[in-house]
């Protein structure tokens, strides 16, 4: 079995050091748990909290994951240790927030680790409605991470995948992007989980504080100013084969993508396939 220090660039992470950072009395975090390998750290933590076996504030971080899923049935892979892979277990309705706007939790996490990405690494990092992160690499707009937000009973649980150290050889698809190749100035990985679990809980506690309110929180004015989709002509793949073409204006109150079609009618979308449509460049699909 491949030592932990066989690639002396991506040293294992310290779950002691992760979890006295992160933990405690006045913190939202009640656990952080590290694990050598999983399939996915979404499932595992929807499975525990179904057993009763994780309380709200539990983290899960894989150092490697071998069956890790994004939205519409997509698998994420990367090699071990080159980037953050985890899952947090929140129960917002315990805090006041009603269940119709739990809707707004990927968007949440999206300006959360646009944020504390863009600080920590010094690179920017921006977001793809409704769940990618991009930097750009080389001039070309490029996917660095996804988020997949999975509903268990009572209980969301959110995931987080984010390329850090990846190299050009290493990328799954030639659209994908990490922060070594984006040039950040920071890609130790501890520094960068602790700044972006620090700057969720600061975001989350102020969205529960207002029971989810997008605009009295403050979310959807921040999600607005991060978000590379917004201004953009798009394509929405919507289900049952439809297609939306127009240009997108803006987010919703329910944190739906509004795009305005060439005769100016404005459509609310909920869930679809966006692609970025450049002129004279290859579509950036989600």
């Amino acid at each position: 079995m491949t030592s932990p220090w066989s690639d002396l660039d991506r040293p294992p992470l310290r779950a002691t050091a992760l979890q006295r950072a992160l933990v405690g009395p006045d913190r939202m975090w009640t656990s952080v748990r590290v694990v050598r390998e999983t399939g996915s750290t979404n499932s595992d933590l929807v499975a525990q909290a179904a057993a009763g076996e994780a309380a709200a504030g539990a983290v899960l971080v894989a150092e490697e994951q071998t069956a890790g899923r994004g939205r519409l049935d997509r698998s994420w892979s990367a090699p071990a240790r080159s980037g953050i892979f985890l899952s947090m277990l929140l129960r917002p309705g315990d805090l006041g927030v009603p269940r119709e706007r739990w809707s707004w939790l990927p968007l949440l996490t999206g300006v959360a680790a646009a944020s504390a990405l863009s600080r920590t690494a010094e690179v920017g990092v921006r977001l793809k409605w409704p769940n990618d992160l991009l930097v750009t690499v080389d001039g070309t707009e490029r996917k660095l991470g996804g988020i997949l937000a999975e509903l268990a009973g009572d209980a969301v649980v959110v995931g987080i995948g984010l390329n850090v150290s990846l190299r050009a050889e290493e990328l799954p698809v030639p659209t994908a992007g990490s922060l070594l190749l984006a040039g950040a100035g920071v890609i130790d990985r501890e520094t960068l989980l602790r700044a972006l679990l620090r700057t969720f809980a600061d975001l989350y506690q102020d969205w529960c504080s207002v029971a989810g309110h997008s605009e009295a929180s403050g979310l959807r004015p921040a999600y607005a100013a991060q978000c590379a989709t917004i201004g953009r002509p798009v394509r929405v793949e919507l289900p049952g084969g439809r297609e939306l073409l127009g240009e997108a204006v803006g987010v919703d109150g329910d944190g739906r993508l509004v795009v305005r079609a060439a005769d100016g009618v404005e459509q609310a979308v909920a869930a679809g396939d966006v692609v970025h449509v450049r002129p004279g460049a290859e579509p950036l699909r989600g």
